[in-house]
């Protein structure tokens, strides 16, 4: 989902500068990253808006684990959502932070209970992670407002439907139907590593051979001996030296074959393609070939970014308004428009020899060419690299002014 960082846009210079701003000194990148990740593996991550002045002048967006939430959907959206945290343990007391988010307001609440039991509520300066806290809250001694119609928090599925709870608004695991083949896995890696124990060589020898150690202390064998006493053995016998190895074959092949099926279906359950986890041919390959071997992982790639797009740019829009209200008052946020990196990037010698063929025949402009070698590359800098490519090659610059001077 994003080997490639995202795009986040907006019309207004000001606002996407400072949009850039916060995405790069925030490391949204990253925690989109460990977002995904988290979702793949729980069926779906919260991603919540957050602000700590004494941390950073500006919005935060953290990614909270689905199974460390308790939602309200109401027609299938989010309307609000309750995060809770073990702060920590004192023998069978533990203490909890709960954060509920509601359009408009996010509610702190400190709680001293057990294992079992949520307990009663007290102070959040009675824990120092929490003591922080008690200086934004509003009168009502447990809520900080927020100024927003929006909710702070968002909620991302990894895929849908649930197949376990239809109708369910929660994504799907990745994991979800392949239990059975991660325990086939399992059993199929055992009888391996039982095969490499029972392949170790062994050595059976007569009675003769064994060294005694005294009434009741056993009796050893020594392998690094070189020099043995003859024994009474008759001659002739084959097994002359009394000595039999014992050593059983290991099943490589056949183990290998089995996981590599067991864990190919289990990623085609999944839904994506057998090469994208190195299952299957590992030559090098063309931009084009390797989207055509793993289209199946392109396709669910496609699927799950269509769950991510409104919900990030949602949380993207509330960080923006929150750094109006917080920190840059004079901006006028914009909902950001997001477009998702490619994951196969093009080989530069295979783009080279595209555009080299295009100009044998005429066939694209200097201008197309810079677009088609910089796509992420604004106006600006394709006009400045247009100039400058026509100025090295002697050719006459045309005039920025002049209709169709870049056709």
């Amino acid at each position: 989902m994003f080997s490639e960082p995202p795009t986040f846009t907006v019309t207004d210079p000001a606002v996407q500068a400072r949009l850039d701003e916060i995405t790069e000194a925030g490391g949204i990148a990253n925690t989109l990253l460990e977002a995904a990740e988290v979702a793949a593996a729980l069926g779906g991550v919260y991603l919540r808006v957050t602000w700590d002045a004494s941390l950073a002048a500006r919005p935060l967006l953290t990614a909270v684990h689905a199974d460390c939430a308790i939602p309200e959907f109401r027609w299938g959206q989010l309307a609000a959502v309750t995060f809770w945290r073990e702060l920590s343990a004192d023998g069978s007391t533990i203490w909890r932070h709960l954060e509920r988010h509601k359009v408009g307001r996010i509610l702190h609440g400190l709680y001293q209970g057990t294992t079992d039991s949520l307990g009663a509520r007290t102070p959040l300066t009675e824990h120092p992670e929490t003591a922080p806290l008690a200086d934004s809250l509003g009168a009502e001694g447990d809520t900080i407002e927020t100024g927003l119609d929006q909710l702070t928090a968002a909620y991302v599925p990894n895929i849908r439907p649930n197949r376990r709870h239809r109708g369910s608004p929660f994504g799907r695991s990745d994991y979800q139907s392949a239990h059975d083949l991660f325990d086939a896995l399992d059993e199929t890696w055992s009888s391996w590593l039982r095969d490499i124990r029972l392949a170790r060589a062994r050595l059976i020898v007569p009675d003769g051979y064994l060294r005694d150690h005294g009434p009741g202390r056993g009796a050893s064998f020594d392998d690094d001996r070189e020099i043995w006493q003859a024994l009474s053995i008759p001659p002739g016998d084959n097994n002359a030296a009394g000595i039999t190895l014992s050593q059983f074959a290991i099943r490589v092949a056949e183990h290998q074959q089995t996981a590599d099926a067991i864990m190919r279906q289990a990623v085609q359950l999944a839904g994506y393609s057998a090469q994208s986890f190195g299952l299957g041919d590992s030559t090098a390959a063309t931009a084009t070939e390797v989207t055509a071997r793993e289209r199946r992982s392109m396709i669910t790639r496609d699927k799950k970014s269509r769950y991510w797009a409104p919900a990030l740019a949602d949380m993207l829009h509330v960080m923006l308004r929150l750094d109006q209200a917080l920190y840059t008052p004079e901006l006028a946020p914009e909902r950001p428009v997001i477009v998702f990196g490619d994951s196969v990037s093009e080989d530069p010698q295979g783009v080279a020899q595209t555009l080299s063929l295009l100009q044998q025949a005429q066939a694209v402009s200097v201008e197309t060419k810079v677009r088609i070698l910089h796509p992420d590359w604004d106006d600006d800098a394709v006009r400045a690299e247009v100039e400058r490519i026509l100025a090295e090659t002697g050719a006459a610059v045309p005039d920025p002014m002049q209709a169709g001077a870049f056709d």
